[in-house]
């Protein structure tokens, strides 16, 4: 069972994705997608063009969030980092502007 105050349970991963996901509601849509599989993080355009996002929830969840952005964006390249989960995340963000 998952602990969502602790995290326990929880997997949180960042990805950098490269393509065509700047300009287009990259970001918007990540926040759109997240909130409706229950998934925590954030999401931010970089200066070189890509979109970096932190996602935190069930493995299951981040596979099926994936899934929906490689299914609606030209991403070229997903670069995926497993990170500590965050103990009391709550929600989903759209960082800058």
């Amino acid at each position: 069972m998952k602990d969502a105050a602790t995290g326990a349970g929880l997997t949180r991963l960042r990805f950098i994705f490269k393509g065509r996901v700047q300009h287009v509601g990259f970001r918007y849509t990540a926040y759109y997608f997240s909130r409706g599989l229950y998934v925590t993080g954030w999401v931010d355009n970089l200066p070189d063009g890509s979109v970096a996002m932190e996602a935190q929830g069930a493995p299951m969840q981040l596979q099926k969030l994936l899934s929906r952005l490689k299914g609606q964006f030209e991403i070229d390249h997903v670069s995926v980092e497993k990170l500590e989960p965050v103990p009391h995340e709550r929600g989903f963000r759209v960082r800058g502007y």
